[in-house]
């Protein structure tokens, strides 16, 4: 594993669509009180959900901090008979590694990983401060976070792209593969990123470091997202030249702005490839989720923490899906939503061709602050070792 001095475009390399082939994901064991409560066991619930479909299918890499590191052992051996993997295969499918993390985001604060035509896979460390730093970051410190992507990459082995100082979260883009790169506006322009840099020198960043040929700037994200709207929540590549984008038909909700711009801005673009794009509309759930009383009494935020309040409505959507080898995980809010998550499914099962579409209690996950895609990170499948 070494630090490469030149860039990913001028390698040769580009950010593959989360949909190509895994070698695997990364995440990390939740422990944080002020994300996944005093009493972890829902959170870990959901987690222990996703950490099964993954090593069913591809394999597990578990970031955990040093302390925790015998808890997530045998929390992940229980699983075992879920996966219907022989112990042998079981054994292959996971892989759990000591690293400390301020929180369980593995998507902002794990490397995003590119690829070459020839199957190589190399690695991208940005810089995070906790979406915002000190304009309006969500915690006060961040120094365990933004050193995992290269301890991460150090213990597997993988070559990577320095792009520090540039701030980035791996929420924040989303990419078709074939060139094209969606962003928001929100998110990316935000005053606590990367405020000395103009819209055109980001663009240029993720041209250089993600090997793009065309960035998409949607405005807006989901109303309330705390990471300033990350891409992730509201709009994702499902094919090239296709994307679901979040939506709400209800005008008296203030997602629909939000939406309605998102929307009216993709009809007018065109993709890398000069393809018109498919727009494939996914409905928020139909009844907002707020944090409770009992919600919050589960809570322990540490100094300088980003608080929540009673009736605080959550950032919750259906398009914060994560693609597997074979799957898709989806989230799933239940209660009065049910219906809403049936129809997720139903979309979602029509898009995804040759897929299961298997849905995930993330209610819990939805407390910590995102959702299934905010907590996994892809590592494409390498043809060299």
């Amino acid at each position: 594993m070494k630090m490469l001095n030149m860039t990913p475009d001028k390698d040769g390399f580009f950010m593959p669509a989360e949909f190509a082939e895994h070698e695997g994901t990364l995440m990390i064991y939740p422990t944080r009180p002020g994300s996944w409560g005093k009493d972890r066991s829902g959170a870990l619930f959901s987690f222990g959900k996703i950490y099964t479909e993954i090593m069913k299918r591809e394999k597990l890499y578990l970031a955990v901090s040093s302390e925790y590191y015998d808890e997530a052992c045998e929390f992940l051996k229980a699983l075992f008979p879920k996966t219907g993997l022989s112990a042998d295969e079981f054994e292959k499918r996971k892989e759990v590694i000591a690293i400390d993390s301020d929180d369980a985001w593995a998507r902002d604060v794990g490397p995003t990983f590119v690829v070459d035509d020839s199957g190589d896979v190399r690695g991208i460390n940005w810089s995070f401060n906790a979406w915002g730093g000190e304009v309006d970051g969500l915690y006060a410190t961040w120094d365990k976070d933004d050193a995992l992507a290269v301890k991460f990459m150090e213990h597997a082995g993988y070559d990577y792209y320095d792009a520090e100082p540039f701030v980035l979260e791996g929420g924040s883009i989303h990419s078709d593969g074939e060139g094209t790169v969606m962003v928001t506006e929100s998110c990316l322009l935000s005053e606590g990123r990367n405020p000395s840099l103009t819209k055109e020198e980001i663009e240029e960043k993720l041209k250089v470091y993600l090997g793009a040929e065309k960035i998409l700037w949607l405005p807006r994200g989901i109303y309330n997202d705390e990471t300033n709207e990350h891409v992730d929540n509201v709009c994702a590549f499902v094919a090239p030249g296709e994307v679901v984008l979040a939506w709400t038909d209800d005008k008296n909700d203030p997602q629909y702005d939000l939406s309605f711009a998102s929307y009216e801005y993709l009809k007018g673009q065109k993709d890398a490839k000069g393809r018109d794009i498919v727009i494939r509309k996914l409905p928020i759930p139909e009844h907002t989720i707020c944090i409770t009383e009992k919600d919050l009494a589960n809570y322990e935020f540490e100094e300088g923490e980003d608080f929540r309040e009673v009736g605080e409505r959550l950032a919750a959507s259906y398009v914060n899906f994560y693609y597997i080898n074979g799957a898709a995980l989806v989230p799933m809010f239940g209660g009065e939503n049910e219906s809403s998550d049936k129809r997720a499914l139903e979309v979602l099962k029509e898009l995804c061709p040759g897929r299961e579409v298997i849905g995930i209690p993330a209610r819990d996950i939805l407390l910590g602050g995102g959702n299934i895609h905010c907590i996994t990170q892809q590592i494409p499948y390498r043809k060299k070792h």
